[in-house]
């Protein structure tokens, strides 16, 4: 009687240990939502402009389906989905781990790209700032970064799809550069240190080509020579003044609102 008791014991918890398994089971798959429900519902908030959420999606991916089938396009399209969101830090990471990742993917132009995008700030009231404000003292490693990573990107992908962005990006970029040089040479000039401000307004016309600042960076050589005494080289400066026409380019970041997200 003991004997059957206690097999029949062991009977019940076994069962009972098997239902409550499978149910455990059952309530997990219902929260586990499969990979493409994820990516859809990131798809879904990124049109809806919610990046955030896009995000927590495009990441809830990466990290249960590492191998998946949309788990590359869910890190290419984290790239697209911090810059749109304002977290160019975020952006440029994700870029650089899907380069490190993906060296041969075909959104790999993708990728180098909106890391040089990503280097630089979106922020217009920065640029408002930064145009108003002592540009001379201002740090503009970031737009320098940005100018060679994109540089690069061209050099690399030159008939890409985005390499019209990138070379209105660069146009930009170089007038900010061509800027911040000739404030500074401009602040040399009121402390009368002309070697200084010259050797800043050289630089512009040697190593900014073509920039919207080229015109004010021989007036600034002009002005400098004649106060050195070096008259012949300022009036070689004043011919160059009077045959070049230098042409404005002072493009905005407007098109940054229209990139668009990796195919």
């Amino acid at each position: 009687m003991h004997s059957t008791f206690s097999y029949t014991t062991y009977l019940v918890i076994f069962l009972i240990s098997l239902i409550v398994s499978i149910g455990c089971s059952s309530n997990k798959e219902v929260i586990e939502q499969p990979e493409q429900q994820y990516y859809e519902l990131a798809q879904r908030r990124m049109n809806a402009k919610n990046y955030f959420a896009a995000i927590q999606s495009l990441e809830m991916i990466e990290t249960r389906y590492p191998f998946g089938r949309f788990a590359e396009q869910a890190q290419a399209e984290l790239i697209y989905a911090n810059y749109m969101m304002g977290d160019d830090e975020a952006a440029h990471s994700a870029a650089e781990k899907f380069i490190r990742l993906h060296p041969r993917h075909p959104n790999i132009d993708y990728a180098y790209f909106m890391r040089g995008l990503a280097s630089y700030t979106r922020d217009n009231s920065f640029f408002a700032r930064v145009f108003k404000g002592s540009l001379a003292r201002r740090d503009i490693s970031g737009a320098k970064q940005s100018f060679n990573e994109l540089s690069e990107f061209l050099t690399r992908f030159s008939k890409s799809q985005y390499a019209p962005y990138a070379n209105q990006r660069l146009i930009f970029l170089r007038n900010i550069i061509a800027k911040h040089e000739l404030a500074a040479a401009e602040y040399y000039i009121k402390r009368e240190a002309y070697i200084a401000s010259l050797r800043r307004a050289k630089y512009v016309i040697e190593n900014i080509p073509n920039s919207s600042e080229n015109l004010k960076a021989l007036e600034i050589m002009k002005k400098s020579y004649l106060e050195l005494g070096y008259l012949d080289l300022a009036e070689e400066v004043e011919k160059t003044i009077r045959i070049n026409e230098t042409a404005n380019q002072n493009i905005s970041d407007n098109f940054l609102s229209d990139i668009p997200k990796p195919n």
